[in-house]
């Protein structure tokens, strides 16, 4: 018989895919002094030979990368086999001569055929960043021919792209850009990835700065398509270092009718206190985004002095157009004036509060407390519908809510061990009275303020309803017979007609632009407010809103600069090739007249049924061909914001402060990184799809 060659028995192995050679065959044996292909000094070991030159008992360091997952057991004298280090399992290796070689224990791991080695792959994904495993080859660690395997696809590292995720993961989460000179971190991402150079300070903020940019091109093309004007927010951040921050963001509707709301810039004033503080934020903001000739109102979240207004409306008469001589340029942050009304209210009972407070201190601290609190409550049969919860007294609506929810249970209270030293201060019923009273006069400030924290933005024309009852209600008690209530709400009556007188007109005409309402409930409103002098108040309201749409028949938008430099110069060819601008303002003249005008048509149309969840944007979008100059002047109205804080800022009784760490770093960072971290995670809101249907005659 002859003896098998090399050559011939090498194709097998070599290419380690012959599917006629079962696992356990055994590797073929040419003589004693050729050894299998698995054997060979690149692979595991060496089977004795009859060269006396080698020692018999030495074995060759195992280099295949299989016995890594594999371990070799002697089963019985002259027979070993692998054992599988994942799902325990056992294969032939080697009997007596014959050995069974390495193929089959190969394809046991790279195949996915070992269960355990299975199931961790469908567990644990390689990341996009990592690199492909070894694959099992005959011989060495890159093989002639792999192992196709669907189970973990080969994506390839680039440094690039984890230095961009880094950025973000910075910006998303507020990690301080220090963070890449951690030890920790840095031993982490080595370990992770011994292949990517750990950045720098430096080069980590250029990132993150160019990941602002970047993002910031994308807000930039949206703008500049804007077909209206902006409207902005002014909110100052205080600091430790005396330095201000403001915080300037942009509300308008695009031209598909959708309403944004975007952080445009977070600009250093080295005196916030000073007079032109807020004027310097607004022209730097008009000046970065080319907004100029835009601007339709600001509104500001604290009260400015005499000069500070002068030197805004100085500046805003240049580098703007005023719109109803600036009636609408000035407003008030609402969220604010609730917040101070209601943390005022809050102190003039303060020590009835501090009681309160202490008894649900009481019960919640103690597990054993709390379990006769219970008892109590569940033998007296009192319904409660709250959840009673310590108060946090930087945010007021926690404190109302703690009231409500403790004098729902007041009779519990009063049933609790007063001799018990650590509650010895129990509210009195007097005490329950005033919290009951407290929170009848607190519920419509909460109520408003809770508007504010939708995750949509909601339109103007929302806040004219609560605005005019609450200025109602605490009119009528602090008028009251009642001392107690008298006191109570006349501090809060005083404070919030501020407000009312701030922003009433603004309020007032969104709701004329609204179909359901118009200037019905404005009549109602003032009547019910005003009085015998309601008729001057909604005389004026009418006038002013028949003025601002004849300016939006003289100057129609979009009020580009490039059309603000034509009318001004008498160029108006460009507009008009056919040269009939002339024959257009004689038809204006003439018809004006005889026709009425797109607001006086809808003034006088009936008003929609009052549907609650109404779309009053999605509305104007669908009428804007039957209305084409009025509802440019409705898209602009809606979007007049009335608060200047975010929306986890609503309820603060005191105001934002930079925190230590970024007052650390440059300005143009500090802007970068709040203002990336809003636009990747805010998303337009679509307001054109419409809440209700509605078939409505365009």
């Amino acid at each position: 018989m002859a003896t098998p060659t090399l050559e011939a028995a090498a194709p097998d192995i070599i290419h380690d895919v012959n599917p006629d050679v079962a696992p356990d065959m055994p590797t073929p044996v040419v003589n004693s002094e050729i050894v299998p292909f698995e054997t060979q000094p690149n692979n595991v070991e060496t089977t004795p030979t009859n060269n006396p030159e080698v020692q018999p008992n030495k074995r060759r360091k195992k280099k295949s990368i299989v016995w890594e997952h594999f371990t070799i057991e002697n089963v019985s004298a002259g027979c070993r086999r692998a054992c599988c280090k994942q799902c325990k399992q056992s294969f032939a290796y080697s009997t007596g001569s014959k050995v069974a070689g390495t193929s089959h224990l190969k394809r046991h791991i790279a195949k996915g055929t070992c269960p355990v080695v299975l199931r961790n792959q469908e567990k644990n994904q390689l990341s996009p960043y990592s690199t492909p495993s070894k694959v099992y080859g005959a011989g060495t660690d890159t093989p002639r021919r792999r192992y196709r395997t669907t189970a973990v696809p080969y994506i390839s590292f680039d440094p690039d792209r984890c230095r961009d995720e880094i950025s973000r993961m910075i910006i998303m989460h507020d990690y301080p850009l220090h963070i890449v000179e951690h030890p920790g971190f840095v031993a982490f991402v080595q370990n992770l990835q011994p292949r990517f150079d750990m950045v720098s300070f430096n080069t980590v903020q250029g990132d993150c700065v160019a990941t602002y940019l970047r993002e910031k091109q994308s807000i930039q093309k949206v703008i500049e398509t804007m077909p209206g004007r902006i409207c902005l927010t002014l909110d100052m951040w205080s600091s430790c270092q005396t330095l201000g921050y403001v915080f300037v963001t942009g509300y308008f509707i695009d031209s598909e009718w959708k309403m944004h709301r975007k952080l445009l810039n977070v600009i250093m004033e080295p005196y916030p206190d000073s007079d032109a503080a807020f004027s310097h934020a607004v022209a730097a903001c008009l000046s970065d985004w080319s907004m100029e000739g835009k601007l339709f109102s600001v509104t500001i979240n604290q009260s400015l002095s005499d000069g500070g207004i002068d030197n805004l409306r100085a500046l805003l008469s240049v580098k703007n157009l005023l719109v109803l001589n600036g009636q609408l340029l000035l407003g008030s942050c609402l969220a604010r004036s609730l917040s101070s009304i209601a943390q005022d209210a809050l102190t003039s009972v303060q020590g009835t509060v501090k009681k309160v407070r202490d008894s649900v201190k009481y019960v919640k601290i103690s597990e054993s407390h709390e379990e006769k609190f219970l008892e109590l409550k569940q033998q007296l049969q009192v319904p409660s519908t709250k959840i009673l919860a310590i108060d946090d007294q930087s945010k007021w609506n926690t404190t109302y809510e703690m009231l409500l929810a403790a004098s729902e249970l007041k009779e519990v209270f009063s049933c609790l061990d007063t001799s018990d030293p650590d509650y010895k201060d129990a509210p009195s019923l007097e005490d329950w009275k005033q919290v009951e009273t407290l929170c009848t006069y607190l519920k419509p400030l909460f109520e408003t303020a809770n508007l504010l924290t939708s995750p949509t933005v909601p339109t103007t024309n929302t806040f004219f309803h609560e605005a005019w009852k609450i200025q109602l209600e605490l009119a009528r008690a602090a008028a009251s017979e009642d001392p107690f209530i008298s006191s109570l709400t006349k501090s809060m009556q005083e404070n919030f007609d501020k407000y009312w007188k701030s922003c009433c007109f603004i309020l007032a005409i969104a709701v004329v632009v609204d179909p359901r309402f118009k200037m019905k409930l404005v009549e109602f409103s003032f009547t019910k407010i005003y009085g015998e002098d309601a008729a001057t108040f909604v005389r004026i309201v009418d006038e002013g809103i028949h003025e601002l749409f004849q300016e939006y028949v003289a100057l129609p938008l979009p009020l580009t600069p490039a059309y603000i430099e034509e009318v001004n110069n008498g160029n108006v060819k460009a507009e008009d090739p056919q040269g009939l601008t002339d024959f257009d303002m004689y038809m204006m003249e003439t018809t004006s007249q005889q026709s009425k005008s797109e607001l006086d048509q809808y003034l006088e149309e009936s008003l929609l049924p009052r549907v609650h969840e109404f779309d009053v944007v999605g509305w104007w979008k669908l009428n804007r061909m039957k209305y084409p100059t009025l509802s440019k002047m409705a898209r602009d109205i809606l979007s007049i914001p009335v608060s200047t804080v975010p929306i986890d800022s609503v309820f603060d009784t005191v105001g934002k402060a930079m925190d230590r760490y970024r007052c650390s770093l440059r300005p143009e960072t500090v802007e970068a990184l709040i203002c990336a971290k809003h636009w990747i995670q805010s998303e337009s809101v679509d307001t054109s799809a419409s809440l209700v249907k509605m078939e409505v005659p365009i």
